[in-house]
């Protein structure tokens, strides 16, 4: 089978990697910002915040998160945008885009101890089946989830009993590739249509999304494994892939350039492109930490700021990691 399938069903096929929920953070396969920090998702909330203070997104509206996990982030920003501004929980309604039944479970068991039967949370198997006036979309590290080909020497990869090997590629693989200069790397697949999908079912649009990559095509193969917190590049002789299938994550750099073109082809515009760094700091979160120091003790405001830096450090996830925000 080409890799592209070979890789959604390492994802989401039966007892696939994501099918359950998965530990993420210390016990799990890797670390994510939201796993970092509470403050990740409550600079974000403040950015959606202040565009509601501004007039550029209904407080009648929705905020809906992809790929919630166990719904860490969507509850650390409806917690900060009840410090805001408590009526906001009212008017707001919250939704959650996840089609796992068992995720979907951990998720709402997750929020009720969090908030109790206070908040009520709308699941959406697919973007597809949004249909609201005016939505904020927060989704972070999903585009590197999406399955993709191979591309090497004008030949896609293809897997025979978890080995891979290579053959012809298809003249719209080679066409995109020489359109955007690729000679060698990840093509990635399904943007176009969940970009056009999230444009038909939502008329006005926020959509912010953090990962990791770059705008430009990197002509190499980023594509890797996750093991424990050990990574190991597709073809590196170590791997055995028999051994890793759908028990290990596998994922690759984003290439923004793609998720960007994908996006303005259904409606959308690039409000702006930035590091995960210059974004939260633009977001407000030192300033949400000084709050934070002003009403607790001297080592929680330490802990938390050692987290931040995590977020906010070049060396880190501060550069590495980007945020596109797009609007419809």
């Amino acid at each position: 089978m080409q890799f592209s399938a070979y890789m959604g069903e390492w994802l989401y096929g039966e007892e696939g990697y994501y099918k359950n929920f998965k530990a993420i953070g210390k016990a799990g396969d890797f670390y994510t910002a939201v796993s970092t920090s509470s403050f990740f998702g409550a600079s974000i909330a403040n950015y959606f915040y202040r565009l509601l203070e501004d007039g550029q997104a209904d407080k009648n509206g929705w905020l809906i998160e992809i790929g919630a996990h166990q719904g860490y982030l969507l509850c650390d920003m409806i917690q900060w945008l009840y410090t805001c501004d408590p009526t906001l929980v009212k008017t707001l309604k919250f939704g959650i885009v996840e089609r796992q039944s068992e995720v979907q479970k951990a998720q709402l068991k997750y929020i009720e101890e969090r908030f109790g039967s206070d908040i009520k949370i709308t699941h959406f198997d697919d973007i597809s089946d949004i249909e609201v006036n005016y939505a904020f979309v927060v989704a972070n590290e999903i585009f590197d989830a999406f399955p993709c080909e191979l591309l090497k020497d004008k030949k896609i990869a293809i897997v025979k009993e978890h080995v891979i090997g290579w053959k012809e590629a298809p003249s719209r693989t080679l066409e995109w590739a020489e359109k955007h200069y690729l000679t060698q790397g990840e093509v990635a697949l399904g943007y176009e249509v969940f970009a056009k999908h999230m444009a038909s079912g939502i008329q006005k649009c926020d959509f912010v999304s953090f990962d990791y990559g770059e705008k430009y095509v990197r002509n190499d193969f980023s594509i890797r494994v996750y093991r424990q917190h050990k990574t190991f590049p597709l073809f590196d002789e170590e791997l055995v892939l028999s051994e890793s299938y759908k028990k290990d994550d596998i994922t690759y750099d984003v290439n923004f350039g793609h998720v960007n073109e994908a996006f303005i082809d259904a409606g959308f515009e690039e409000i702006i492109y930035e590091t995960q760094a210059r974004a939260l700091i633009r977001f407000g979160i030192i300033d949400i930490l000084e709050d934070f120091s002003k009403q607790t003790s001297q080592s929680n405001y330490v802990r938390e700021a050692d987290k931040i830096k995590t977020l906010i450090s070049p060396t880190m996830m501060g550069d590495r990691f980007k945020m596109v925000h797009l609007k419809k």
